[in-house]
């Protein structure tokens, strides 16, 4: 059965029909139970999750073209409300925001485009995507059925839908868009709130559908989906599930690349033969749409970034690194499964497999094509053994934990755990002397007309609404010249609890303490004993958001954050406090050119370090070249950072990473725990500075330091190739022998051969380690195993120093002969690259 997708407005009785027979009009995006058509034409679909706001629009290019040339055909992303609609009815679809110019890239790319309305998103994204001015429309509830929430959602995704079409960016217009989605992993929020909640999936799905936007609509996440929306699968493993009709085809519309890096949390990373291990086991089991989170995760610029505490950096371990590099072995090992399992494709959208139990944890899943012949995938499931498995009279010997694709069932074209492509080791080099920088410091102890009095605290999302991560709270505090603390020197101590991020305890303008929570504990308590003295003392706290949460229930609540008390032996007293939004450096827009004009600033010498609240700017001129730049921050406490009055976002190097770090293999089910690095260090040291934001001269620079840092050691760094490794088997599979051997060219069968690539602009300057035999180790820390051949540098001397680029055949011959024979070899080498 086939469902088809017109332009016309849906009801629910037409939608029941659609499900008992089929139709026989025609369109351009249909469905049916193996895969996603279109124009007539069933395809296993590899998607790339690009999130246009993380990245700048002079990226994108690149950016979309280096997806393709990875064998992506789909680009999938998120509309995000909130940038789009920073005050009700009023728009902004510009620079990062130009979601149109976007999805027109895509197309002319000649790629796909699956546009995840939402218009919930989370994402790792503050407030999930929402504008903060929704929380405040009278009488609303989030994700419910709640009249208020669903005119808003409702309102916004037409926008969305009627903008695609003014521009005809639909595929039945032309356009590239062969697919949308409504809300977002809503299935675990339906089941808390029951009725409400499945009456808001309902509704969502008619609503969406009544757009008419002539593609399907998915739900992810969500189990019961009504008909005919399809539901799909997130996760790092999505091989168990099957769509909830059998007319709707198995679609994973987040394979995770890695996950987010936390402040004060180590950086998970996954390794390219899991994912690919994870791939190629739900594509033999009837996946026919694979869509990896991310393919490119960018940069959290300016205050996006939702949480609490994810970093400024969301490069989730993929494919494109933050900075728009190919992070290699994954692209380029992902890119050869890609190619292996299009070459099975006329096989795999034919019908089911037939499944062959080849050993404990060995099976055969074998498709037929219509014109005779099949395609194979025989994986090994075992997460430590290697296994040797008898498939139609051959032998073949599969590793851990992997999968071997075979488009004729005959010929091992790719393994998952059997890495072809090039690894690479990347360097941040720092460009030239230091900054020249000013200072300014931000006050503690000063009301302005801003201020107001209260009792208590106050939910702090609800004072600011989102335009500054700080609120002050400042009293007076009167002690007597007759305190006993003032002889005896055991001072009272201040007790401030509260559910917000961090805190700044300021005592008559001094910096007395600081506390901040972290993803695991977002409470945070100061106690602790404060220097007060005969007369008025002033307390300051400056209580700081790091993100506002992008996914909880009650996302609109307006709750109280906390309580505060100041106690000692001898008393006991509650105050009322005097709030006041942001910092005066905001007020002034100190990051700005002209607000920046508009104070005095400190020079030279005088020029403030390991002083908290203390703003820095400098002027400078843009680095030559074009490599991806960024800001080494580590000498700094946390703060925020603008060039040119754009945000880079906020930094925090003084939260060290915690976790285990201890090697991590590849096989065996993989969790956001499992494989770490950077434990003890900064979560994030670098942070991305978009070449398009700088002027060739006169770029300002602007540092607001919360805590105390030494801003000359701030340095601009350069980002690029170090190093670039091969590990190749000399009887590896490979996907350019298969397809010369099947086109006749090649009459026996070629030795795999040996990839390196630098950067454009950068040449092999030496070979740092060869080793034909049974090397050990891995890039940038490879060894010498019990057999090497002694003449393995000579053929990368050769053919490869001063070269951008070098192709070696993995063959004893080239390397002097075969080292030891009947031992299964490989080659390991690394070349240094400048």
């Amino acid at each position: 059965m086939e469902f088809v997708f017109k332009m016309q407005k849906y009801n629910l009785m037409l939608m029941i029909l659609v499900c008992s027979w089929v139709c026989f009009c025609t369109a351009s995006v249909t469905y049916d139970h193996k895969a996603i058509s279109i124009n007539g034409q069933r395809k296993i679909l590899i998607s790339g999750s690009i999130h246009y706001p993380r990245s700048t629009p002079e990226m994108w290019p690149d950016l979309i073209q280096k997806a393709k040339e990875g064998g992506v055909d789909v680009i999938q992303t998120y509309v995000f409300w909130n940038g789009h609609e920073p005050q009700p009815g009023q728009y902004y679809f510009e620079d990062r925001y130009d979601l149109v110019n976007f999805i027109k890239l895509i197309k002319q790319a000649g790629l796909y485009a699956h546009l995840r309305i939402g218009p919930y998103a989370c994402a790792e994204w503050n407030f999930g995507g929402f504008p903060v001015w929704l929380k405040y429309v009278p009488g609303i509830s989030f994700r419910t059925d709640n009249g208020p929430f669903k005119a808003a959602m409702e309102k916004f995704t037409r926008k969305i839908v009627n903008m695609m079409k003014a521009e005809r960016l639909y595929e039945n217009e032309g356009g590239p868009i062969i697919l949308s989605q409504i809300e977002n992993e809503y299935g675990p929020m339906e089941y808390e709130l029951g009725a409400p909640g499945r009456a808001y999936t309902k509704w969502a799905a008619q609503m969406a559908l009544g757009l008419g936007t002539g593609v399907p609509w998915v739900m992810c996440k969500q189990d019961d989906a009504p008909d005919p929306i399809i539901n799909t699968c997130n996760g790092f493993y999505c091989d168990y599930f099957s769509p909830n009709k059998n007319f709707k085809p198995k679609m994973w519309t987040e394979a995770w690349t890695g996950w987010f890096t936390e402040f004060g949390g180590a950086v998970p990373y996954r390794p390219a033969e899991d994912l690919a291990y994870s791939v190629a086991k739900f594509i033999q089991s009837g996946g026919s749409f694979i869509n990896y989170y991310m393919y490119h995760g960018g940069t959290n610029f300016g205050r996006t970034a939702g949480g609490p505490f994810i970093a400024t950096s969301y490069d989730y371990d993929a494919p494109l690194d933050e900075y728009g590099l190919k992070r290699e072995a994954k692209w380029g090992h992902l890119k050869d499964l890609h190619r292996a399992i299009k070459l099975c494709e006329p096989a795999l959208v034919n019908g089911d497999p037939s499944i062959i139990t080849l050993g404990n944890f060995q099976k055969a899943y074998v498709y037929k094509y219509k014109t005779g012949g099949c395609a194979a995938f025989l994986s090994n499931n075992d997460r430590n053994a290697y296994a040797s498995v008898n498939f139609r009279n051959q032998r073949y010997n599969i590793p851990p934990w992997s999968i071997s694709i075979l488009p004729d069932c005959k010929n091992t074209v790719y393994n998952t755990a059997r890495v072809g492509a090039q690894s690479a080791l990347m360097k941040m080099t720092s460009e030239g002397g230091g900054f020249t920088w000013q200072s300014y410091n931000d006050v503690t102890e000063s009301y302005d007309d801003n201020s107001y009095t209260t009792v208590g605290l106050l939910e702090q999302l609800n004072v600011t609404r989102d335009a500054s991560d700080y609120l002050w709270y400042m009293t007076d505090v009167r002690v007597g010249s007759n305190e006993g603390f003032l002889r005896s020197g055991k001072w009272p101590t201040l007790l401030v609890s509260s559910a917000g991020h961090a805190l700044h305890v300021f005592i008559n303008g001094q910096l007395s303490g600081t506390v901040y929570g972290s993803q695991q504990n977002r409470k945070l308590t100061f106690n602790k004993p404060v220097n007060l003295r005969s007369g008025v003392n002033k307390i300051s706290l400056l209580s700081i958001a790091v993100e506002y949460r992008s996914t909880f229930r009650n996302m609109e609540c307006r709750c109280s954050w906390s309580s505060h008390t100041l106690w000692s032996k001898w008393w006991k007293k509650r105050f009322d406090l005097t709030k006041m939004v942001g910092l005066k450096g905001e007020i002034l827009s100190l990051h700005s050119l002209m607000g920046s004009s508009s104070v005095e600033w400190i020079q030279g010498s005088f020029v403030a370090q390991r002083q908290p609240l203390t703003w820095y700017k400098t002027i400078f001129n843009a680095p030559g070249g074009n490599e991806p730049l960024a800001l080494d921050m580590s000498s700094m406490g946390k703060g925020q950072i603008w060039i040119n009055g754009q945000s880079i976002g906020r930094y925090w190097p003084a939260y060290k990473a915690r976790g285990s770090c201890s090697s991590c293999s590849y096989a065996g089910y993989f969790d956001e725990k499992k494989c770490l690095s950077n434990c003890g260090e900064s979560s994030q040291k670098w942070y991305h500075v978009p070449r398009s934001w700088l002027k060739p001269t006169g770029n300002l620079l602007v540092v607001f330091e919360e805590l105390g840092g030494i801003p000359y050691g701030i340095s601009m760094v350069k980002r690029s190739i170090y190093s670039v490794c091969a590990d190749i088997y000399e009887w590896q599979p490979s996907l350019m022998n298969y397809q010369m051997q099947t086109s006749g060219k090649a009459t026996k069968p070629l030795r795999p051969k040996a990839h390196l690539s630098c950067s454009p602009g950068q040449k092999i300057s030496s070979i740092k380690f060869a080793s034909f035999g049974t090397p050990l180790g891995g890039c940038g820390s490879y060894r010498e195993g019990n057999c090497h051949a002694h003449n393995s540098y000579d053929a990368f001397n050769k053919y490869c120093i001063g070269q951008q680029s070098c192709t070696v055949p993995v063959t004893p011959e080239i390397f002097g002969g075969d080292p030891c024979p009947k031992v299964m070899k490989k080659l390991s080498v690394e070349a240094i690259c400048s």
